[in-house]
């Protein structure tokens, strides 16, 4: 097997087991217990953890994207005043057993987001705000954990209003983060619902 992939397939385990949480310490340690100085992008790391997924899953992984996709589309309908876009594994069509569904709104009032949500008959866990400083500057979020099933949990990122249709680029895949607005997801689970959102890249 190529060293590149080799240590992407070691990190792809860690992450998949959670011995790791972060790709870069991932393929750091991968590194180390291999004795392999090259070290592999995030994109391949997270081809191989999909690979991965897909051998251990098996067709139960296929049925959970579906699940958790119709979640996210129940979930979105309630909030389609404040302009939801899915983001994350869901998105991506690379979910897999423990991911969460990841959905950002744009609202300068995130109590009236909140209350929303619990007026919907969903169960909000813990809401949190958040401060991130970038070379855009200092930006306010509100994370709000949503029990949407036995095991499956969603995070509702409420952005500032000003926000809406700024793009950032991806920190694993390097694409632009585009997400899925809801009409877009309703038109994706009626014929396509198992389709994937990640750009193509070959090993060097």
């Amino acid at each position: 097997m190529d060293p590149r992939r080799e240590i992407a397939r070691e990190a792809a385990r860690l992450l998949y087991t959670g011995a790791s949480e972060e790709y870069i310490h991932a393929k750091e340690q991968a590194a180390r217990s291999l004795g392999i100085e090259t070290m592999p992008s995030n994109h391949e790391v997270a081809v191989e953890l999909d690979l991965l997924a897909d051998e251990i899953e098996g067709k139960t992984r296929a049925e959970l994207i579906i699940k958790m996709r119709d979640l996210a589309l129940g979930l979105m309908r309630v909030l389609s005043d404040v302009k939801p876009v899915l983001r994350g594994s869901v998105w991506r069509g690379t979910t897999r057993k423990g991911s969460d569904i990841d959905i950002d709104v744009y609202s300068n009032e995130p109590s009236e987001v909140k209350k929303l949500l619990e007026d919907s008959g969903y169960e909000v866990s813990s809401s949190e705000e958040n401060v991130a400083v970038s070379g855009r500057g200092t930006s306010r979020s509100t994370h709000i954990q949503v029990r949407l099933d036995d095991d499956i949990e969603g995070e509702v990122v409420v952005r500032p209003a000003e926000e809406h249709g700024l793009e950032a680029r991806c920190e694993v895949y390097g694409d632009v983060k585009k997400g899925l607005r809801l009409p877009e997801l309703e038109k994706l689970m009626n014929t396509d619902p198992l389709r994937k959102f990640v750009p193509g890249r070959r090993y060097r």
